[in-house]
């Protein structure tokens, strides 16, 4: 039955096909001696004759047109300008073309200076940020001021430094200046508000044990580990303990210590500095501040803590179950960072730590992209690509101003992770051998690359102004640092394009041997060890600051496998 059902369906093709053809032919030959043949008959196309416009081909230059002139790179060497107030406030600006500015301000605060007060302000300060002020009764007022100039607002911080900053249309700049002004300075810390901050950051504490991702983690407890008891060393979130012990006149003790005018640097990028300047007399000088009005009830000390970084190594470890989420397909994994001793942001050192760094490279088993992701730094090739029960690695260079803390990240199944630490503690070793000529220039070039592009924001631009001016007191611009990055053969496009100005053949300045000698320093400080999740069987901080002395190798230790 099966047969001439198919002869009948094959007959019924042939028959059709029969019939296009035919339709065809009678085409070809109605349209023959047309443009769709030539006089022998055929089916080439051949070009037409026949005038369909009157300007000329696209091959010949229209007649009368004024001659191209082409764009060309301007000049982006803006200046950066630095104006000291009377009352010690700096004001950086950096005036670039667009629409849109940004503005903020860069504080001289951050946890490390929590040592006299209950560790976790900064993080209820980030909770109150652009609340009720004098001026403005609720947020929802600063809101909708910020919004008819199409503006935003956040509020962040590190260890080292707190920031306000909003972007918004450069017709409203006086309206922001106003905001962060009272946002810095005036603001109300109402009980409410104080009250939905604790809520806010106990929140914040629940939801991130509930996250697989325990970065902000296990970085602040590799930094209690490698600075024990100091400056760096205290957390950045708020501990469980102490989120019922941070009230109102805690804050504005702390505050009246940190958020003082000397310690701040206002810095704009796309608004014109001498308005700047006049805007941050009228509301940053004139005026008093919250906590200059109201006398604190609380005991805390008189004076900033000016102590030092002190480096002390260790270990911080903690058992736990690492949340999963079965959508996601991974299994549950141990957290493991170990750190050594880096170098400040001042030091001479510090571009050959970057360098170092971004050799170093890394990232997730599963993450998408090519060689510009780093697919060929050492953590790829040789971590990641080798073994399989290796879900990421990734490298980090913590720079501070008196201090530095660089370590790596990785994360296992539990039954890996004394594998793990003794693949990290290898690489952390080979980190001193020498790089070749290809992988330095690499490490190099993406450095340069990513510095440039990161430049490309306007928010970046604003942290940059921020952060050097108030850390130097001037700002040192990006064609400073790719000269110190290294020697660039071949001008790129990108370069030729932002930096027209700069130099493009550059001399020598990071070598192979300054890499190496940034890593060998490195690998003379003790290890710090953090660690989170089940991690049963982890090497000691001993163990691992033995086998940085004795190339890497655990003592006892049995050969790696890449099929376990």
């Amino acid at each position: 039955m099966v047969l001439p059902y198919n002869l009948r369906a094959l007959g019924k093709r042939l028959l059709l096909n029969k019939c296009i053809a035919s339709q065809w032919r009678t085409f070809a030959s109605e349209t023959a001696g047309g443009r769709a043949s030539d006089p022998a008959g055929t089916t080439v196309n051949v070009p037409s004759k026949d005038i369909v416009t009157p300007l000329p081909p696209l091959s010949q230059p229209i007649p009368d047109l004024p001659p191209v002139q082409y764009a060309r790179p301007g000049d982006q060497k803006n200046v950066t300008q630095v104006t000291r107030l009377s009352n010690g406030l700096r004001v950086a600006s950096e005036n670039r073309f667009g629409q849109f500015c940004t503005v903020g301000v860069v504080i001289d605060s951050g946890p490390r200076y929590e040592l006299a007060f209950p560790s976790g302000i900064s993080h209820f300060l980030e909770k109150l940020a652009f609340q009720s002020t004098s001026e403005y009764g609720e947020r929802d007022v600063i809101f909708r001021e910020l919004e008819r100039h199409g503006g935003i607002c956040d509020c962040q911080s590190t260890r080292d430094t707190f920031v306000y900053a909003a972007s918004a249309d450069s017709r409203g700049l006086e309206s922001v200046t106003r905001i962060l002004s009272e946002v810095v300075l005036r603001p109300q810390l109402s009980m409410d508000e104080v009250e939905l901050a604790r809520q806010a950051v106990q929140f914040d504490l629940e939801t991130l044990g509930m996250r697989p991702e325990q970065e902000p983690i296990v970085m602040d407890m590799v930094h209690a580990a490698a600075y024990r008891d100091n400056t760096l060393g205290f957390p950045k979130l708020c501990p469980s303990d102490n989120v019922p012990k941070i009230d109102r006149d805690t804050l504005l003790s702390y505050l009246r210590l940190h958020h003082t005018p000397e310690r701040m640097v206002l810095a704009g990028v796309g608004v014109p500095h001498d308005e700047l300047v006049r805007l941050a007399e009228r509301y940053f000088v004139q005026g008093s501040a919250t906590w200059e009005n109201e006398k604190s009830r609380s005991s805390n000390p008189k004076s900033v803590d000016t102590s030092i970084a002190q480096y002390t190594g260790g270990s911080k470890l903690e058992e736990c179950a690492i949340p999963v989420y079965a959508a996601v397909g991974l299994p549950e994994l141990a957290h493991v960072v170990i750190g050594l001793k880096g170098c400040s942001h001042q030091d001479k050192d510090f571009i050959a730590a970057c360098v170092l760094n971004m050799m170093m490279g890394g990232g997730g088993s599963f993450s998408a992209g090519g060689p510009g992701k780093g697919m060929y730094t050492r953590l790829y090739t040789n971590v990641l690509n080798r073994y399989h029960w290796m879900y990421s690695a990734t490298a980090y260079n913590h720079a501070y101003g008196d201090t530095g803390l660089f370590c790596i990240h990785a994360t296992a199944p539990p039954t890996h992770v004394r594998s793990l630490v003794e693949v990290i503690t290898r690489e952390l070793f080979t980190m001193q051998s020498r790089p070749g000529d290809q992988e330095l220039r690499r490490a190099k070039t993406q450095l340069q690359s990513m510095l440039l592009m990161n430049l490309e924001a306007r928010p970046v631009v604003f942290e940059d102004i921020g952060r050097q001016v108030l850390a130097t007191g001037e700002r040192r611009r990006p064609e400073h640092f790719i000269q110190e990055i290294g020697k660039q053969q071949t001008p790129s496009f990108y370069t030729m394009n932002r930096l027209p100005n700069c130099v493009l053949f550059f001399a020598e300045k990071i070598t192979a041997e300054d890499v190496q000698n940034v890593a060998r320093k490195m690998l003379s400080s003790a290890p710090a060890l953090a660690a989170r999740g089940e991690i049963k069987g982890i090497p000691e901080v001993k163990d691992i600051h033995s086998a940085l002395a004795n190339e890497g190798r655990f003592p006892g230790n049995r050969r790696l496998t890449l099929f376990r």
